[in-house]
């Protein structure tokens, strides 16, 4: 479906386990009036399934990725998209990642232009930027096209 359907907001996840916070983060946009496109379990791990899932991601005006391990996800997903992408890392899965710190501190200083890491399992909090970056785009091209 086009970006408009949804709000131009995607959530995605790396992994199952990253689920929970990603439907907190869908669930509020959802009680702000914003249907957001879901894109679940697309991890690094399996790059085409990322991959598949391209256009989708490209359509939307913002993206919340949502991801615990080694954090990669949204540092990739900013790589491949024009739009800003907030990350969310996660306490959940396997592995040691204390906690989400490992996740977080990888958000926090990945590479890719356009992220904005909000903290650990904050769902509400991805939620509220995104929508706060959408409503600010949609005023900005309002505006811009009045004065065309």
């Amino acid at each position: 479906a086009p970006a408009g359907d949804h709000g131009g907001i995607a959530v995605v996840t790396g992994g199952t386990a990253d689920i929970p916070v990603a439907e907190e983060a869908a669930r509020t946009l959802e009680l702000t009036g914003v249907a957001p496109r879901r894109v679940y379990d697309v991890g690094v791990a399996g790059l085409d399934r990322l991959l598949r899932e391209l256009p989708a991601l490209r359509s939307a005006s913002v993206l919340i990725c949502v991801a615990g391990m080694e954090g990669a996800l949204p540092s990739v997903v900013a790589g491949l998209v024009e739009a800003p992408v907030v990350a969310v890392p996660t306490s959940v899965g396997y592995g040691a990642s204390f906690g989400g710190l490992v996740p977080l501190m990888a958000m926090l200083n990945g590479c890719a232009p356009g992220v904005a890491v909000v903290n650990v399992d904050n769902g509400f909090g991805a939620a509220a930027m995104a929508k706060k970056i959408l409503r600010a785009s949609q005023h900005e091209r309002s505006t811009s096209a009045g004065s065309a």
